[in-house]
């Protein structure tokens, strides 16, 4: 089989994966994992822990996921103010379970640090309406 007709295999093999998937929202699968792992995926207010390197190696076929669905899951969790927080040099990184799985890197902490930093907002700065066209409430009544 030539290099063309094994892209071409991939490639309807991959539509048809695509179109034997349901469509699950990143919200939906986050439900999924903070149902199923409490410890490692809590809901807000708790803080989000540092997740174990290579956590995406979790049972998607027991969950009913794929591993694209997971792997845009954790994408999402993993980004944002509430889980950067959480990577400090030296924080224990936790599994599934919530056991300790290793530990958050001056590296990988500075980098939090600077991902923090560059989507913080200015102090006193106001979030954006909704996308449906609502205006903020009137801060006068």
């Amino acid at each position: 089989m030539g290099f063309e007709q094994l892209a071409a295999l991939r490639a309807q093999l991959a539509s048809a994966k695509a179109a034997a998937e349901p469509a699950l929202s990143v919200g939906a699968v986050i439900g999924r994992l903070q149902q199923r792992f409490p410890e490692a995926f809590p809901r807000k207010p708790a803080p989000k822990l540092p997740l174990k390197v290579g956590i995406l190696a979790a049972p998607a076929g027991a969950l009913g996921l794929t591993e694209d669905h997971l792997r845009a899951a954790l994408g999402a969790w993993c980004r944002g103010q509430r889980y950067w927080a959480g990577l400090a040099a030296g924080a224990s990184r936790v599994d599934l379970t919530g056991a300790a799985a290793g530990t958050v890197t001056e590296q990988e902490a500075a980098w939090a640090h600077q991902q923090a930093s560059r989507h913080m907002r200015p102090e006193g700065a106001r979030k954006m309406p909704a996308r449906n066209g609502d205006a903020p409430a009137s801060d006068a009544g």
